[in-house]
């Protein structure tokens, strides 16, 4: 049974947020006429690149943690693990960082919004974005370093 193999599961929050996250997707494009990829948003809201008005950038950029606090504030806490080591967190950010800008986009911006419009590009960046975690995973676990 799958709760046996991930006892701190909660797919109702999972299901919960993935809707929501699809109605800002939605939101965005819709009223906006903007995709919501958030790389490309937060390199706007930066100054480094050019697209949706930077205003319109830097409140969805806001608006992540915002909510993000409004709802652990809701649920009592949100526990996170990270990596023992700083060394280890930045460099899996610049790896991600450069995937990001080589993939045209992050994984917001082609996981909801590309797939949402069967972007095969955002098929093809999606499918690697998962093969890429599960491989990172299965390394890190059978490596002995999961955290």
């Amino acid at each position: 049974m799958l709760s046996e193999l991930f006892p701190h599961a909660q797919p109702l929050h999972g299901f919960i947020g993935g809707i929501l996250i699809g109605l800002a997707g939605a939101v965005m494009l819709l009223g906006a006429g903007r995709i919501a990829g958030v790389s490309g948003l937060a390199a706007r809201t930066l100054g480094l690149a050019s697209g949706a008005p930077r205003i319109l950038a830097a409140l969805f950029i806001a608006g992540l943690p915002i909510g993000a606090l409004i709802m652990a504030t809701a649920l009592g806490g949100i526990e996170a693990r990270f990596p023992p080591s700083y060394a280890v967190l930045a460099v899996a950010g610049l790896i991600t960082g450069f995937g990001t800008r080589l993939g045209s986009g992050c994984t917001s911006g082609h996981g909801v919004c590309g797939l949402s419009r069967l972007s095969p590009r955002s098929i093809v960046a999606t499918a690697s974005f998962i093969a890429s975690g599960m491989v990172t995973v299965a390394l890190v676990n059978a490596l002995g370093g999961g955290w």
